[in-house]
């Protein structure tokens, strides 16, 4: 039996029991899973040109400012199966990004639909190939725009076409439920509300919360309190000394409080949430609304079994008199920004229906809920699609927490860069831990025996890739002068 110290945690709570997701693992367990893994040839050199272009460009080709949409450009992707109505309601906001990505003159606005959208099962290297863009390499956004924006479901446009977009480009998504006019009604609201915060209607205060929940005998919410909430909290105050930084500490870190920040009383510019995810098979009757909903430190502990609803904020916590308009969030939790709906932890070429997880692959409702609340919608909420693993600040077994990928990505949203720029130290660190896998995979190819530093690499990759934008990559904080 190996120690708790030396077991893989996978973060999230199964909305049945209240027990955890999925099990602690052995490295002995890990390896059995990532060795049936196969990886795409294609797709790992093209990461490895990533790592090889370097510098400070931030995914472009030298010169262009990713703070300035008029040199990045900024374009929209539909589907072919192109919901009606959303076109017209999303209108506000393309005539914006229009207008502001060819301020310079140049024409880098583009809207991806009709002919142009997505087609079904399209691959990234097949869509770059239609309009010119080549191959791996540095964005030139004359031909496809740095900005990209999905509408749809990623049963229409897939996750892995948006992980695989997002290496190079700065992709985020949006889609909304419902019915007719209340669906409608949803993109129409999130328009409204990038447009308002674009033009300086929507101002927060420059203020920024960090919420660790850290539950006693629960390793992976201590470590996550402990090493990645508290150390970016006080990292924040010594290097933005512009911003109001508050943290809550995990005996605060209860539903009232998180019911305060978003959209409440205490409701900041920016919100860093860490804790278990609530997940949950196909059977569980909640699982499309409160999937990725965020578990607080009222949960009595792994040793609790029982209905743990009361212990979780989700959507339907989001009530109407809430104000979230112009927020950005991040959340560290299990699914806390969409699933897929087949495991993506098990060998992609054998898939059987015991690796289904969810009826189809879907967007969390708490972010849809943020974006599209009626008082005005939050600008963007960041999260893992699937699950989540502390590997995304801790290396291996006493090493100390490794938050240069937070701290990076913050400093830039901070500072003013688009949440899609900001994103772009966590695009570096998967493609620098597959550069390390595209080694690995060659020596085992040559009868080389799987070493703990790729079980490690593979594990802390398949986290990295997992992160996502769900809202416009273009929005920024919706904050006043220093």
């Amino acid at each position: 039996m190996a120690a708790d110290e030396d077991l893989m945690y996978f973060n999230g709570l199964t909305g049945e029991t209240g027990a955890y997701l999925n099990s602690p693992l052995t490295p002995a367990q890990l390896k059995s899973i990532a060795l049936g893994e196969k990886p795409d040839p294609a797709h790992l050199a093209e990461l490895k040109t990533k790592v090889d272009s370097g510098g400070p460009n931030y995914g472009m080709i030298t010169g262009r400012d990713p703070k300035d949409i008029g040199q990045c450009g900024w374009g929209v992707i539909f589907a072919t199966d192109e919901e009606p109505g959303v076109y017209e309601a999303l209108k506000p906001l393309l005539d914006l990004r229009k207008q502001q990505a060819e301020a310079k003159g140049e024409p880098l606005y583009k809207e991806y639909r009709g002919d142009n959208a997505y087609q079904k099962d399209e691959k990234k290297p097949a869509f770059l190939k239609r309009f010119g863009a080549g191959g791996a390499g540095l964005v030139d956004p004359r031909r496809i725009p740095y900005y990209l924006l999905i509408v749809g479901d990623p049963e229409s446009i897939p996750y892995r076409f948006q992980y695989q977009m997002d290496v190079q480009y700065a992709v985020g998504r949006i889609h909304f439920d419902g019915e007719g006019d209340e669906k409608l009604k949803q993109y129409a609201i999130y328009a409204e509300s990038v447009v308002r915060a674009e033009k300086g209607v929507t101002v927060r205060p420059r203020n920024a919360a960090f919420f660790g929940v850290g539950r006693e005998g629960d390793l992976s919410t201590t470590r996550s309190s402990q090493m990645l909430v508290e150390p970016l909290r006080a990292w924040a105050v010594g290097d933005q000394p512009s911003w109001s930084v508050t943290g809550i500490p995990p005996a605060e870190a209860l539903v009232p409080r998180l019911t305060s920040l978003i959209g409440g009383i205490d409701s900041p510019a920016f919100l860093f949430a860490a804790s278990h995810g609530m997940g949950g098979p196909m059977t569980w009757k909640r699982q499309m609304s409160d999937t990725g909903a965020l578990v607080c430190q009222e949960w009595p502990g792994p040793a609790w079994s029982g209905n743990p609803r009361p212990f979780y904020y989700s959507a339907e916590n989001l009530s109407d008199d809430k104000n979230v308009a112009g927020m950005i969030a991040m959340f560290f939790a299990c699914y806390g920004a969409g699933s897929p709906k087949m495991n993506e932890f098990r060998q992609k070429d054998n898939l059987t229906e015991a690796d289904q997880i969810a009826p189809k692959a879907f967007v969390s409702a708490l972010p849809k809920r943020m974006l599209s609340h009626p008082n005005g919608g939050a600008l963007a909420v960041i999260g893992h699609i699937e699950r989540a693993w502390d590997c995304s600040f801790r290396s291996g077994k006493n090493s100390p927490p490794q938050l240069q990928t937070f701290q990076s990505s913050l400093k830039l949203l901070m500072e003013g860069f688009p949440v899609g720029a900001a994103m772009e130290p966590f695009n570096t660190r998967y493609s620098e831990l597959s550069t390390d896998l595209t080694e690995e995979i060659k020596d085992l190819a040559a009868g080389k025996r799987a070493t703990d530093e790729f079980i490690e690499n593979w594990t802390a990759n398949n986290d990295a890739r997992n992160y996502a934008v769900i809202g416009d990559p273009a929005v920024r904080m919706a904050v006043g002068p220093t």
